[in-house]
């Protein structure tokens, strides 16, 4: 099957796929997305209430939010243990052309990012002192774990390109995973999702959304 990367100077990357395409971020921008859902809606708020924080990624996919997470680590001075899965990893070809840390002014990091996509899957692996990271190469469906965390990011592309990625069996995959008080966020914020969220048990939150989208969602496992 045929893969492009393309990139843009923003962070924005589509991916063609035998000819069609589907975008891994935001079109209005990649980073501003993943900082605004992930980190500043997900982790943020578990700075200074856990330690070590557990984040679960569903859709590994660039690295960003890994990555994000990260540079959040090294400037809170916070553990982060970080896990994600993806069924389809980038190629070397393909991840070398990312260039996230010269976007965000962090060229100095540019070898920890190439870390976190060079890491042997399904390992335990540390970049730096406080964060750690473990990569599951395996479809969702086919992952388990008897691992609680406090935050899930749930990053998989949009219920319109793989539906299955969206159902109320997954969601439920997902509450189980998550400690309680614990919290999945996503940029989706269609009506069927949120109710799919709700009837799996969650309580759901609609925030602003990142420039380009008028909302987003926050889940929580009640307590």
């Amino acid at each position: 099957m045929r893969r492009e990367i393309q990139v843009t100077a923003d962070g924005s990357h589509t991916l063609q796929v035998a000819g069609s395409e589907v975008t891994y971020h935001s079109k209005f921008g990649a980073i501003q997305e993943s900082e605004h859902v992930y980190i500043g809606a997900g982790l943020q708020p578990f700075i200074g209430k856990a330690d070590p924080i557990r984040v679960f990624e569903m859709g590994f996919g660039t690295g960003l939010n890994a990555f994000l997470a990260y540079l959040e680590a090294r400037q809170e001075k916070v553990k982060i243990e970080y896990e994600a899965v993806e069924a389809f990893p980038l190629q070397r070809e393909e991840y070398r052309e990312l260039n996230y840390a010269h976007v965000l002014r962090k060229r100095e990091l540019s070898e920890s990012f190439q870390m976190i996509h060079q890491a042997p899957w399904n390992k335990t692996i540390r970049i730096g002192t406080l964060f750690t990271l473990v990569k599951h190469h395996t479809p969702i469906e086919e992952f388990e774990t008897e691992k609680k965390f406090h935050v899930i990011f749930y990053d998989a592309f949009a219920p319109s390109a793989q539906p299955e990625l969206w159902t109320e069996d997954l969601f439920a995959k997902m509450y189980d995973m998550l400690l309680p008080d614990g919290i999945l966020t996503t940029y989706c914020s269609k009506g069927d999702v949120r109710r799919t969220l709700e009837a799996v048990g969650f309580d759901i939150e609609k925030l602003p959304g990142p420039r380009g989208k008028r909302e987003m969602v926050r889940a929580f496992k009640p307590s």
